[in-house]
């Protein structure tokens, strides 16, 4: 019996770890920059700044600005072959290739029928989920024939973050997290938990709560905190195993076991 204690101080430690997850700092860089859109695994930064969108490496910076559209409000670089850009203002996507070059414009206001649209995301091959805000329904859209493929039934919540793959759709709303497949089928709902933000990495999500991360590992509808020290959180993503945290003074980065 005197090894019960150990063993139970053991059972005790294994319950909490598998209850939280350790994000180990690597580092910390000063950094001032509008908005830092993501890292690739090859260390090359995409970033929003006066509205003017840069793709930077070790070598060099190349951008792309369209001042005639005005406030640059989301870039999904996920895809660096087609790079889209969202000005919601003037309800338009600009896709652009690795080198920053407007392959294809899209202006909704333009297109029949009229969609007006609150968020995008990129979708597999020549597609991009969007969110018809007037029908409040998720659309996957075909960019180029101009078609959208598949619909969901509107959605009885405000929408609150859009982040996507070539396989899913996540869309965050203020009472359920939804996960649609490209067929538009609706594959899981969770309730919401006071979540406000969501990164899609490998089809696992890192879930914001006020100023807390917390990872939901794909498959499963379990919840676990990340273990971070007491810093500002004002923008997040995933590249593999490692976090970036950006609290636009300083860039932090952690590494983090999702396996």
């Amino acid at each position: 019996m005197k090894y019960a204690p150990i063993l139970f101080l053991f059972i005790s430690l294994s319950v909490l770890g598998q209850n939280t997850m350790e994000a180990s700092l690597v580092a910390t860089t000063p950094m001032t920059l509008e908005t830092l859109v993501a890292i690739d695994d090859f260390g090359t930064m995409y970033s929003i700044t006066n509205h003017v969108f840069s793709k930077s490496n070790t070598e060099k910076t190349i951008t792309y600005n369209n001042l005639q559209l005005g406030h640059l409000t989301t870039a999904n670089a996920s895809n660096p072959l087609k790079t889209n850009l969202f000005y919601q203002d003037f309800n338009t996507v600009i896709i652009l290739d690795n080198r920053l070059a407007e392959i294809f414009k899209l202006d909704f206001n333009q297109i029949q029928p009229y969609k007006n649209v609150s968020h995008i995301s990129t979708g597999y091959d020549n597609f991009l989920w969007l969110f018809n805000q007037d029908l409040q329904q998720l659309e996957l859209y075909d960019y180029k024939l101009k078609q959208t493929k598949v619909r969901t039934l509107p959605i009885q919540s405000e929408l609150l973050d859009l982040k996507s793959n070539y396989n899913f759709c996540w869309l965050l709303t203020e009472k359920f997290l939804y996960v649609y497949n490209y067929f538009g089928s609706l594959v899981k709902m969770m309730k919401n938990d006071g979540y406000t933000g969501l990164y899609e990495n490998d089809e696992n999500l890192i879930l914001k709560k006020e100023n807390s991360l917390f990872f939901l590992k794909e498959n499963t509808e379990k919840v676990i905190p990340i273990i971070l020290p007491d810093l500002l959180i004002k923008q997040f993503f995933v590249t593999n195993e490692t976090l970036y945290i950006y609290d636009h003074e300083f860039l932090h980065k952690f590494e983090i076991k999702t396996n």
